[in-house]
């Protein structure tokens, strides 16, 4: 691997920064750690974001390969998922031999042996487990295949000209030498340790650290902090370590003492410990970034809250406390194994050279952990193991014996030879009738590619595969159904993928309703705080910073309502948190209370676990009807602009603004003429219970929250007829027989809530109870559509049952999957709903409204790429990590998840930090790239991406896939980083059916596209 460079800056220039004071360097060792650690914001304020976000200078293939180097996190699919989909034709050999040239394997048409090129012995060798069996798997297949008599005469070709194994003492001082060599590089001494004796000090240093660092972050939720956190995390963890008595316990007696007379200067104890550990400086940054990795939910944690103080609860946060706190114990805990180990205080030179005196230790650790060992010898040297140091002679002993196993290479080679030459078709007899080389050459081909290089092969057909689908359906769609002429409703979604299903079903019910798509902030940037709201939330892209205050209020005639609603809500929050909070703090009240709410609690948890559904529309009907929900306006116009930042937004939007926002999100709609009756604008969020990850079901466009407050204020904008009359000097027209309403879709529970119907004229009352009640219909019918997914669900069930199973999962404070969010994303549309309407795209797409016709310079686009294509690939991009490996990049299952401090989630009460996705969000997931298809021409998306490098860095260096369909001839190119754009034409016959229900009915798996007949108009 080559060396990563950030900002300019390659991690080999810090290796000789030594002239600087420590203070400066370990400035620019934190700016570096911010590249390689997780970035997740607390996980109230989830957003999805790209995982390797520091990475994406680079192109995918190197990004995930650097990645992986560096972390050991998977890069791509485990194979043996693709070999499923391969064996379940979601792959086929036209992928793999296209993802070959894709990829720019070199010399494919070059011959290997036997008149067979290097693609066929590629593309055999792709469709193996190339990878060596073990030990016990290699003695199975030499007993069963012990009379298979091609075996042995494969044997016998790759047994010839094989070399004698050497000395075992040579083979283990280079050993020796090479592990040692990753310490500060790939491993910390920690992790050396680690794969010597199967001990990990990791788990100690864990245990030691978690419980302060999450008392110094927590942001509501500890009993107890420490009283001299105001100083810093270093002086706070000393003043709680010195007084612990837990060393003692841990038969650490002098660590007290040790930290007591730590000095007061956090860099002072790295400059202290860091040469401890080891002595080369050039090596400190990457020893420092190895300590963090391994702990990298609590270090990106910290780190991010050091980076972002204003976040937090003013608690001073600096990572140098951290790292010196993680340095200190590093060097603490290894030297107590290493005196375990080896009886002596060994430094890390003096254990290098401890071992190359005692190979023979060294060489039996080393084949245990390797997996080398033969059954045989593994209760020896684990009983050496468990006898401690001192054992010399017997470790010699022992490692003589491994040594004489000699190397299983010649079986390994002739069991992939084997089963190479059967998918090639080479007879035997050919083999053995030329030279052995000839052999050696065909294995050699088959091992050529890496492991990251076979993930990256099989990634490009898989995504090949669905591409092709969806090529095919975009082919076929076009031009088959014809746009609304009277539309009765227009109705504006998020682009959300979510919501492919339920435009869909809201065409097949309504088809003279017309559906758009767009980010579901709609256009108004904005801080909004409720009328309950303690403060003020950002409704808009996580990286737009709003100007603008939005409130909720209630007219001066209900000023003494408003006073009863927030006393009586207040007794409501207030007793709530008594009964939750004192029954873990006070040692006198908890008992009384639990007493007290023992039957009612049971009631009510019984009421959840059998009828959920039920149980939370009551307590939800209850709340409203003991807070007296008000009538609310909203503090919207601005009379004149203010002065205003972040951090003192102006209240409201001034008439030239809601004008300015109004049109300018209609324009990039294409909604500009032919206005219907009604306009709804559809906000969406997510709402479940005992669900940590919240936020991250929410509005993505919303930094992950709902979006119905922007609906409701865009409505209200484009209602005020000030601002329709400044449109119309705009040339944009809204008719007086228009009418914008606004509503909010439960994305879980697929319920719908609207806002102010009882605003608007009574001469579109019908159209408002026509349309409400469509939208009622389409929301149940999508709630029925999703049960197929879910393993829970009835199945084949009606729309009516759907919806009230939806309902309950949503309630159900049991549940770990209230909804899937966003796992069968793969694709997004940009261009006219003429595109897809009419297809079955099983909520796989994004789907975002634009008009090529009304883009002539493309200025259009190039602001729903900038503004939409990071929200879709930093969706699809943190779904691909967390499923690939989501023991490095997810967070595991949400079955043992516990929340800590308000910001994030352990494994029960001793892990990590988790951060990313939760198991449950991502395992029916197919992980992928983003396709985008816009509707334009080739040669104005390669403009746009020339002048923008936020779009080089996401197209150019392949993190989406982008293509191009033809607004005048429906040609699709797709643009490859390496080969620029090429011509799509190979178009598959797609499966027909007369509505979405004849194709997903029964179904649990993903569908490929379909064309729906009813969908036509």
């Amino acid at each position: 691997m080559g060396l990563i460079n950030w900002g300019g800056c390659s991690v080999a220039d810090m290796a000789y920064d030594g002239d600087l004071p420590l203070a400066e360097r370990l400035a620019g060792w934190v700016a570096h750690l911010a590249h390689v650690l997780p970035a997740q914001a607390p996980i109230r304020d989830f957003v999805h974001h790209n995982t390797l976000h520091g990475f994406q200078h680079l192109p995918f293939a190197e990004a995930v390969a650097a990645a992986h180097h560096l972390t050991g996190a998977r890069a791509y699919w485990p194979e043996a998922r693709f070999h499923a989909a391969f064996a379940e034709r979601r792959i086929d050999a036209g992928d793999l031999a296209a993802a070959l040239d894709d990829a720019g394997v070199a010399d494919l048409d070059q011959p290997v042996a036997l008149g067979v090129n290097r693609r066929a012995v590629l593309l055999a060798s792709l469709q193996l487990d190339l990878a060596p069996p073990t030990v016990a798997r290699l003695k199975w297949l030499k007993a069963e295949r012990g009379s298979d008599a091609d075996f042995g005469q494969f044997l016998a070709l790759t047994a010839a000209g094989t070399p004698a194994a050497p000395d075992w003492r040579i083979g283990a001082s280079e050993r020796w030498q090479l592990l040692c060599a990753r310490v500060g590089r790939q491993w910390s001494l920690r992790s050396l340790l680690e794969y010597l004796s199967e001990e990990d000090v990791l788990e100690r240093v864990r245990c030691v650290l978690q419980r302060h660092l999450a008392a110094h972050l927590d942001l509501g939720v500890a009993v107890w902090r420490n009283p001299d956190r105001d100083r810093g995390f270093f002086a706070a963890w000393r003043a709680s370590a010195g007084l612990d008595m837990q060393w003692e316990l841990d038969e650490l007696p002098n660590v007290r003492d040790e930290i007591q007379h730590l000095p007061d200067d956090p860099l002072a104890v790295l400059g202290e410990e860091l040469p401890r550990l080891i002595p080369d400086t050039g090596l400190w940054y990457g020893y420092l970034e190895r300590l963090a990795l391994e702990l990298p939910g609590w270090s990106g944690m910290f780190l991010w809250r050091a980076d972002n103080p204003g976040r937090g609860d003013g608690t001073p946060v600096a990572m140098a406390d951290y790292l010196a706190v993680r340095v200190l114990l590093e060097r603490l805990l290894c030297e107590d194994l290493l005196r375990r180990m080896t009886g002596l205080p060994l430094s890390f030179d003096e254990l290098q050279g401890y071992y190359l005196a005692s190979l023979g230790e060294f060489h039996v650790r080393d084949a245990l952990r390797r997996g080398v060992l033969p059954e045989a010898l593994q209760d020896e040297a684990a009983a050496l193991l468990a006898a401690g140091h001192g054992q010399e002679a017997a470790w010699e002993a022992l490692a003589g014996r491994v040594g004489a196993v000699g190397e299983a290479g010649p079986a390994v080679d002739a069991w992939r030879l084997q089963q190479l030459a059967c998918l090639l078709d080479l007879p035997l007899a050919h083999l053995q009738e030329v030279a052995a080389a000839a052999s050696r050459a065909l294995l050699d081909c088959a091992l050529s590619l890496d492991e990251l290089q076979r993930g990256e092969i099989w990634l490009l057909a898989y995504e090949r595969h669905y591409r092709e689908q969806l090529f095919s359906a975009l082919a076929a769609n076009r031009g088959r159904v014809a746009s609304v002429a009277q539309p009765s409703a227009q109705v504006v979604f998020c682009m959300d993928d979510r919501e492919e299903g339920t435009r869909r079903h809201l065409e097949e019910i309504a088809p003279a309703v017309e559906t758009y798509g767009a980010a579901g902030f709609f256009g108004v940037a904005m801080y909004w705080q409720g009328l309950d709201d303690a403060t003020k939330t950002a409704l808009c892209p996580v990286v737009v910073q709003p100007r603008h205050l939005v409130t909720e209020r209630v007219d001066a005639a209900q000023a003494t309502a408003l006073a009863a609603h927030r006393q009586r809500r207040e007794r409501r929050l207030r007793w709530r948190e008594r009964l939750y909070q004192s029954t873990r703090h006070s040692a006198l009240l908890a008992p009384v209370l639990s007493a007290a709410a023992a039957v009612p609690a049971l009631l009510n948890l019984a009421a959840n676990q059998l009828a959920p559904a039920w149980q939370g529309s009551a307590a939800q009907r209850w709340r409203h009807q003991h807070d007296s929900d008000l009538r609310t306006n909203l503090a919207l116009t601005a009379d004149t602009v203010e002065a205003s930042t972040p951090s003192a937004p102006q209240a409201g939007f001034t008439d030239d603004e809601q004008v300015e926002r109004v049109a300018g999100f209609l324009r990039t709609i294409g909604l500009t003429a032919g206005f219907a009756p009604l306009v709804l604008m559809f906000g969406h969020g997510s709402g479940s219970r005992n669900n940590p990850h919240l936020s991250a079901y929410d509005c993505g466009a919303c930094s992950g929250r709902h979006g119905g407050p922007n609906a409701r204020v865009f409505a209200a904008m484009a209602n005020r007829p000030e601002v329709r009359a400044r449109l119309a000097q705009c040339g944009l027209h809204i008719p007086d027989t228009t009418w914008f309403i606004a509503a909010e879709h439960n994305t879980c529970d697929d319920g719908v809530e609207w806002y102010d119907l009882d605003r608007a004229p009574a001469t579109f009352a019908d159209d408002i109870e026509r349309l409400v009640t469509q939208m009622g219909e389409a929301c149940r019918a999508h709630a029925a559509e999703r049960c197929r997914r879910l393993a829970s669900a009835p199945v084949r069930p009606t729309p009516w049952l759907g919806r009230r199973h939806v309902q309950g999962r949503a309630n159900d404070i049991s549940q770990a999957r209230p909804e899937l969010g966003h796992a069968t994303n793969a694709a997004a549309f940009i261009g006219r709903r003429a595109m897809s309407r009419g297809l079955f795209l099983d909520r796989r797409v994004f789907l975002i409204s634009y008009d090529p016709m009304q883009d002539e310079g493309g200025r259009i686009i190039e602001n729903i790429l900038l503004a939409a294509g990071p929200v879709g690939a930093g969706i699809a991009l943190e779904y691909y990590f967390s499923t690939v490996d989501n023991e490095r990049y997810g967070c595991g299952s949400k079955v043992t998840h516990n929340l800590t401090g308000l910001f994030g989630v352990m494994e029960g009460a001793d892990s990590d930090l988790r951060t990313g996705l939760p198991w449950q969000m991502v395992e029916i997931h197919e992980p992928m790239r983003l396709l985008v298809v816009v509707e334009q021409e080739p040669e104005c998306l390669s403009a746009i991406v020339s002048r923008q490098p936020a779009l080089q860095e996401l197209i150019g260096k392949g993190w989406i896939t982008v293509a191009a369909q033809s607004p005048g001839s429906g040609e699709i190119h797709r643009y490859c980083p390496r080969r620029g754009w090429l011509a799509w034409s190979d178009p598959a016959i797609l499966p027909q059916v007369a509505r979405s229900a004849d194709w997903f009915a029964g179904e649990s798996a993903p569908l490929p596209p379909a064309v729906l007949l009813g969908g036509r108009t």
